[in-house]
């Protein structure tokens, strides 16, 4: 089934669940223009030898955007400004960026069917804004953290509340904060992120430990996520030490990069945890798939999350769950077949779980077919027959 859609995506990025999602989409449509805004000073941050500029970096181009393996009938258009203020605090990014894009569309005479914005301020906002300029309808996902959203949605920040009124559809990545969109949209589809199973290609245990040059005969947990507070790493060292008092057989891996690296590295140190937790850095596309299918259990202790797309791609290999009921990780992990669940920030539980789930005979291919559902393929469709085709039905069009 493909649609004679044009589709805008307004993104923060282009990288990771944006661009699978987008690709995944653009089989069922006959093409996709996305719009990244960029800051020139993210450029300058290399050169500037001050910490505050290490997290602008994050945002260089070469870090907003990945072009691999882009599809034909995908353009991805990176629109630079410069400005000082950071984008959660720039008031005035919002209509900036209206005003850069509507003369960008016009300029380059790009035809849209309909909008699709990704996260509320300022994408969301923008999205919002040039669907009223150019008489096209427009979705919005709203991916942020729960603490993030409920923020939002506590803010009394009338360009925030503006947005969410003023959109077509609203996508929400749980069901959770369904009720408290409605008071601002009738519009609003609880739909979860998915993961993409060919980054995931099924390998046996042993081999992906061989290739990895970890031990056979070791009971091994992986967890994956940015190092910041959020993800409660902390909490898993914690409940690493508990653990090893029971079984000394157990090693727990976690990958990903950030500012608590050295926080939790020096946490490790003082439990002398150093022969049983690693912090692997990041872990590229190619090793994922080892990572996950070298482990016994995939754990995520966050603080909070909106759905986590590290969660759908464990199950994705059939690996069992061990994480917190956060977000809308409770609606993906409705039974124990699946995984193991306990409160966040809670170190005692959690080493339970763990130990639980290391010696339980879990059926793995029951969780991988579960796992299906998710795929981006299956949850494109769905955003496709859901929420594209209704909103469309009005049939509005921009065309130069």
């Amino acid at each position: 089934m493909k649609e004679d859609i044009t589709l805008l995506v307004i993104a923060p990025y282009y990288n990771v669940f944006i661009k699978e999602l987008t690709e995944a989409t653009s089989i069922y449509v006959r093409n996709i223009n996305v719009f990244v805004h960029h800051n020139y000073l993210s450029e300058l941050a290399l050169y500037l030898p001050f910490s505050r500029f290490r997290w602008v970096e994050k945002f260089s181009k070469r870090n907003l955007v990945n072009l691999k393996g882009l599809p034909n009938n995908v353009k991805v258009h990176v629109i630079s400004m410069f400005y000082f203020v950071p984008d959660g605090k720039n008031i005035n990014l919002g209509e900036k960026l209206v005003r850069k894009f509507s003369e960008y569309i016009r300029k380059n005479k790009i035809e849209f069917d309909l909008i699709h914005g990704h996260t509320t301020w300022p994408q969301g906002y923008v999205a919002a804004k040039l669907g009223k300029e150019f008489g096209v309808p427009v979705v919005l996902t709203i991916h942020e953290d729960r603490d993030w959203f409920l923020k939002e949605y506590n803010s009394k920040n009338e360009k925030i509340y503006w947005t969410w009124r003023n959109a077509d559809a609203l996508i929400r990545v749980n069901k959770k904060d369904v009720p408290l969109l409605k008071e601002f949209n009738s519009n609003v589809y609880p739909i979860p992120n998915g993961f993409n199973p060919s980054k995931l290609p099924p390998l046996t245990q042993e081999v992906s430990r061989l290739r990895l040059g970890l031990p056979l005969n070791k009971k091994i947990i992986f967890s994956l996520g940015n190092l910041v507070e959020r993800k409660g790493f902390h909490y898993l060292i914690e409940a690493m030490s508990k653990i090893l008092k029971t079984r000394n057989d157990v090693l727990c891996f976690i990958g990903g990069d950030g500012p608590w690296k050295g926080k939790l590295q020096n946490q490790i140190n003082s439990l002398s945890l150093q022969n049983h937790v690693k912090l692997l850095g990041f872990v590229p596309d190619e090793k994922l798939a080892l990572w996950m299918n070298a482990t016994d259990v995939f754990v995520l202790p966050s603080l909070n999350e909106g759905n986590p797309t590290v969660m759908f791609e464990a199950l994705g290999v059939g690996l069992p769950f061990v994480g917190t009921a956060i977000g809308g990780v409770p609606e993906i992990i409705v039974s124990e077949d699946y995984g193991l669940l306990c409160p966040p920030a809670d170190p005692e539980c959690l080493a339970e779980k763990i130990l639980i789930a290391i010696d339980k005979e879990w059926d793995r291919e029951k969780i991988r077919k579960y796992s299906e559902q998710f795929t981006w393929d299956n949850i494109a469709k769905k955003i496709l027959e859901e929420v594209y085709l209704p909103v469309l039905e009005g049939d509005r069009k921009w065309q130069v």
